[in-house]
C-alpha cells in the first residue's frame, strides 16, 4: 500500500464530509478530464490512459504543470498517484469512505526536494490551502449533483 513520504519537510491531512452518494464523489473525483469543470483551482487536466496503476495524466494548476502517475487504485475507496514537478517530489493519498448518508473524503499529500527545502513553511501553506479549495470544491459539486 503507498503511502506519503513521512520523512518530506512538508505533509497535509485534511478531511471533509460531504452529503452525497459515494458513487457520486468518487466519480466525479476521477473523472480527471473534467476537474477544471468543477475546481477553479485547475486549469486543464488529461488522462494519458486509462486511470490503472501505472498510467500518467498531465494537469496544470497555479502555474503548474504536472504529470501525475497512479501508483494505487482500490475503486470507490482509494486512489494514489505522485510525480515530480518543478523540482518537487509529491505523493498525494486520497481515501473515501461512506459513512451513513454521507462520504468521508480525506488526502493527505507529502512534498519533498530542494524547492521545498528552501521554502518549506510557505510551500506548506500553498499545498495546505490548495487541498482545502479542492476537497471545498469537490464537496459543492458533490452536493450539486446528489
Amino acid at each position: 500500500m503507498f503511502t506519503i513520504d513521512e520523512t518530506a519537510p512538508v505533509r497535509v491531512r485534511l478531511s471533509i464530509v460531504i452529503n452525497a452518494p459515494l458513487a457520486t464523489v468518487w466519480d466525479l473525483h476521477t473523472d480527471i478530464a473534467a476537474w477544471p469543470t468543477w475546481n477553479t483551482d485547475i486549469d486543464q487536466a488529461e488522462l494519458n490512459g486509462l486511470l490503472v496503476p501505472g498510467d500518467s495524466f498531465r494537469w496544470r494548476t497555479h502555474g503548474l504543470e504536472i504529470i501525475s502517475t497512479v501508483h494505487e487504485l482500490v475503486p470507490g475507496e482509494r486512489i494514489v498517484w505522485g510525480g515530480p514537478a518543478n523540482g518537487i517530489t509529491g505523493v498525494h493519498v486520497w481515501t473515501f469512505e461512506q459513512v451513513g448518508d454521507h462520504v468521508i473524503v480525506r488526502t493527505e499529500e507529502s512534498w519533498s526536494g530542494a524547492p521545498v527545502d528552501a521554502a518549506t513553511d510557505h510551500l506548506g501553506r500553498a499545498l495546505h490551502d490548495s487541498l482545502e479549495n479542492w476537497l471545498t470544491h469537490l464537496k459543492t459539486r458533490s452536493e450539486q449533483l446528489a
